[in-house]
């Protein structure tokens, strides 16, 4: 099956609430675009987000924390195309020891994990079903 990995800092900007957290539906967002890259790469077109099944949040996430976003195609129906996503920290801020420090993880933390589907219509889809 199809699947893409987005790696990334989150910055300040994405910080929401007290503490420098990040806020879930910056996640969800990404959780979004990388849905949308996994339908071109196989339909070649953005297609619609139908639904979430689940959505776990499992860790907190802090500006300056740098994270890995996977996503892949688990099941291609006629229109409709399952996908499961994971949101792991891969280096965590450290503002307790300085403003620009960091510690990179010896083993990544899954902080998001989350199952949805969507959809390309049938007059949508450019290429042959693989």
């Amino acid at each position: 099956m199809v699947s893409v990995k987005h790696h990334l800092r989150l910055s300040q900007a994405d910080a929401h609430y007290g503490g420098n957290l990040v806020d879930g539906a910056r996640i969800m967002a990404l959780f979004g675009d990388v849905a949308t890259e996994l339908l071109i790469i196989h339909d070649g077109d953005e297609g619609l987000f139908r639904a979430y099944q689940t959505v776990d949040f499992l860790a907190p996430l802090y500006a300056g924390d740098i994270i890995d976003v996977e996503g892949e195609i688990t099941r291609v129906g006629n229109t409709s195309r399952d996908m499961a996503f994971r949101c792991y920290k891969t280096i965590e801020a450290r503002p307790d020891v300085s403003p620009s420090a960091a510690d990179v993880l010896h083993e990544r933390v899954l902080v998001v994990s989350a199952k949805g589907t969507c959809i390309v219509p049938k007059d949508k889809q450019r290429f042959e079903a693989k």
